[in-house]
């Protein structure tokens, strides 16, 4: 191991402490992250305009500022890309985080301030070291180097002095010098726009190094391990980087996805479930293996918790960590140092542990369906789909699914489109053990699905490979963190692929 290297697994090691002392004190650390980002904007256009330097408890704070989403933030988020100051936040912002719907060609630019850097994604990121390290004390993780399958960069031109790019784009571009040395490839390659291209100098450029650990979204990274393989004539990664041991993911659920992992890996690697999204570094596991990732409470930002029945109300309500429960869902709401302020975050998440604080997410607030009453998730969906995987021998690239509404001609279905790695060797018979788990899954679907009454089996189309990949490229968003959406509460989106593909 270089002398780098051994500093840096070092200075991981002794962050323990810190880490233990917030885990201990859950609701101190949240009180006093809120104080300091009061604090810090109250001569702000935004704290000025509600008052931020007489607001002196959570309970203020909550009566004082209404809930936000992005549309609502988003002219004083204009003024920060015209170059103004002190509007959202009190130090200069010159980084943004471009993020955009799949079916939507709006894009949301989330700013990402040097406090938010620093204090939040770079220090997420080393806790999540410091905790990898304090499960595997043995770990040879830094003798090699980090891959990072990120995302593309591009300089605004509206003002000069202000940038955007992917999250993980702003990430790598402003990361500090020892982090380039302990990541590959080299920045020209990271950051490219063409995807294509990139998978293709992603492959040649990290077959001769000494990967210890890959980072990126679970898609791109398949993507990138059949390349190589196809370049080096091996059989699995392990005999292209042997001294493989993390894979850290995010994004979206990785359960459809170990199996492909595991076989194409070769190995037993340690698997790291990582909510880093461009507002923030919200949570990682602590421990390997088990469900649950660590809630990171002082990280300069603030949470509550919205019930999922506050939802859509005039004038919605949350609670904080002393009054959550397990397995219930909630929607997060967040204030954070790069200035958003009771920021709906559009997640859906479930606490798996209480002190300390341990959530897992279950979706997105609008990708569900719930057109009879069936309330079905992400997390539902993910679950139902590896059961199916595993008692037909099928693999799933990818799926979306929508509901088929009522009609003269019968009752409701759900529709799904699925890309497989591995077909089934009897497709009807996926439907049926994907049916069946979601029955045990979700009582409300199981209850809609008695005997036909609300809801007739799932109707299931088989796409060609690659064909969400297509219809990605075909809408100028095939890349970076861009996904399929895996439940729609309306046919607009299945709709438009099964066209596309027809």
């Amino acid at each position: 191991m270089g002398i780098l290297s051994t500093t840096i697994s070092q200075l991981a090691r002794m962050r323990l402490w810190r880490i233990e002392a917030w885990v201990a004190h859950p609701i101190a650390s949240q009180r006093e992250v809120l104080q300091d980002l009061v604090t810090s904007a109250q001569y702000t256009l935004f704290g000025r305009k509600y008052n931020f330097s007489t607001l002196f408890s959570i309970r203020d704070f909550k009566k004082a500022v209404p809930i936000h989403e992005y549309d609502d933030l988003k002219p004083y988020i204009q003024r920060m890309l015209d170059g103004e100051e002190n509007v959202l936040w009190n130090t200069p912002v010159r980084w943004f985080a471009k993020s955009s719907g799949t079916t939507s060609d709006k894009s949301k630019f989330i700013p990402v301030s040097e406090e938010s850097l620093q204090d939040c994604h770079y220090k997420g990121a080393k806790d999540t070291l410091t905790l990898y390290y304090n499960f595997n004390p043995d770990s040879a993780l830094l003798t090699g180097k980090g891959l990072v399958i990120g995302g593309s960069h591009t300089i605004n031109q509206i003002n000069n002095e202000v940038h955007y790019g992917d999250l993980s784009a702003v990430l790598l571009q402003n990361s500090p010098v020892w982090g380039q040395w302990i990541r590959t490839p080299e920045l020209a390659i990271a950051l490219m726009d063409e995807w294509e291209s990139k998978i293709e100098k992603l492959a040649r450029s990290t077959i001769t190094e000494n990967v210890t650990s890959i980072s990126g979204v679970p898609t791109w990274t398949l993507v990138l391990f059949k390349r190589i393989l196809e370049i080096t004539g091996k059989s699995c990664i392990a005999e292209v980087w042997p001294s493989l041991e993390l894979y850290i993911h995010g994004g979206v659920s990785f359960t459809p996805y170990r199996e492909q992992f595991s076989k194409i890996i070769g190995k037993d690697i340690y698997y790291i479930d990582s909510y880093n999204a461009s507002e923030g570094f919200f949570a990682a596991q602590d421990r390997p293996g088990e469900e649950g990732m660590l809630l990171y409470l002082d990280h300069g930002v603030f949470m509550e918790f919205m019930p999922m029945e506050e939802y859509g109300k005039e004038n919605p309500q949350t609670i904080g960590l002393k009054d959550v429960e397990t397995g219930k869902n909630y929607a997060p709401v967040i204030s954070t140092n790069g200035g958003l302020w009771r920021y709906l975050l559009g997640d859906t998440i479930q606490f798996t542990t209480l002190y300390p604080f341990r959530i897992k997410v279950t979706g997105r607030l609008k990708h569900f369906i719930n057109a009879f009453g069936e309330e079905v998730i992400v997390d539902n969906t993910d679950k139902a789909v590896s059961t199916a995987c595993e008692k037909t021998g099928a693999i799933v690239n990818d799926y979306t699914a929508a509901p088929v509404y009522f009609s003269d001609g019968g009752n409701g279905a759900h529709e799904w489109l699925v890309e497989f790695e591995k077909e089934p060797g009897d497709l009807d018979q996926f439907t049926v053990e994907l049916d069946k788990a979601l029955q045990d899954i979700n009582s409300d679907y199981e209850a809609k699905r008695y005997k036909d009454i609300a809801l007739r089996p799932p109707r299931l189309h088989k796409l060609p490979k690659g064909m969400f990949n297509e219809w990605l490229k075909s809408k100028g968003k095939l890349g970076g963190q861009h996904k399929v959406p895996r439940l729609n509460n309306e046919r607009t989106l299945i709709e438009e692929i099964l066209r596309f593909k027809n």
